[in-house]
């Protein structure tokens, strides 16, 4: 079992700012935030360090460091277009809670 899964529009979208930016792939990764105690971080991977775990799914690349392996493990990550705004989503069987606006989880 992979266990970052990528909605089509996610590996879409992964790939084609990869292929216009030269990175790796997409970085994914948690910082202490909120009143639930965390929230997602995205940035683009532009290198693989060696404590990085890299996970593949239809074509596109996710690179976590190790440490957040156990708690990303299962997430599916999907890109909305809401109106005008954009931005990748995660349903993560992991998370315990979230705070009432949406911007931090509980793990």
């Amino acid at each position: 079992m992979n266990d970052i899964q990528l909605t089509q529009a996610a590996a879409e979208r992964i790939i084609q700012y990869t292929q216009a930016n030269g990175g790796v792939g997409l970085r994914l990764g948690l910082k202490k935030a909120g009143c639930s105690g965390w929230a997602y971080t995205v940035d683009m991977a532009v290198e693989v360090g060696p404590d990085d775990v890299i996970f593949e799914d239809r074509g596109a690349k996710v690179v976590l460091n190790e440490s957040w392996v156990d708690a990303l493990r299962g997430t599916e990550v999907d890109f909305v277009k809401e109106g005008l705004n954009q931005t990748f989503k995660f349903s993560n069987p992991n998370v315990k809670g979230e705070c009432g606006c949406g911007e931090s989880i509980a793990l």
